[in-house]
């Protein structure tokens, strides 16, 4: 039995927890909270630290200090901030008592398997920058995360 289906959450080592990244790169998506009935939205926008083209951060090891909205799940209630992860990740599935799906790099051994199953945000995933003038980040939801 593999230590993800042996423990909860809380009590992975710090690099059990970190293997659980699958790199789709989803998390620094910028989402947005309705207001009045709470719902989440993931939108295609890239945080400035994401490297779309690896969906690697560019300052990992800094991003709650560069980017104070960076949810860091270590720091963190996962509980309270799960649902602002996409439906696929690992922590969210595990926190919910799912497995992991079968595309994940722990499952089949291999980070390509992410992007070859059509889960990594290097696809579609833009910077704010590129964005025009006149478009907002509603005109960039591509799902409801909640």
């Amino acid at each position: 039995m593999s230590f993800w289906q042996e423990k909860s959450l809380a009590d992975m080592s710090p690099a059990e927890w970190e293997s659980l990244c699958d790199g789709c790169g989803q998390c620094c998506l910028h989402k947005l909270e309705d207001e009045d009935t709470g719902q989440v939205a993931l939108t295609r926008i890239a945080c400035d630290l994401l490297v779309i083209k690896t969906c690697r951060c560019r300052h990992y090891e800094q991003r709650s200090q560069l980017v104070p909205e960076c949810l860091d799940l270590q720091q963190h209630d996962f509980a309270t901030y799960g649902r602002w992860l996409p439906k696929t990740c690992a922590y969210r599935l595990l926190g919910e008592g799912k497995p992991l799906p079968d595309w994940h790099p722990l499952i089949t051994g291999t980070p390509a398997s992410v992007a070859a199953a059509g889960m990594s945000a290097a696809a579609y995933a833009k910077k704010a920058a590129s964005m025009k003038r006149s478009e907002d980040y509603e005109d960039h939801i591509i799902a409801w995360l909640d």
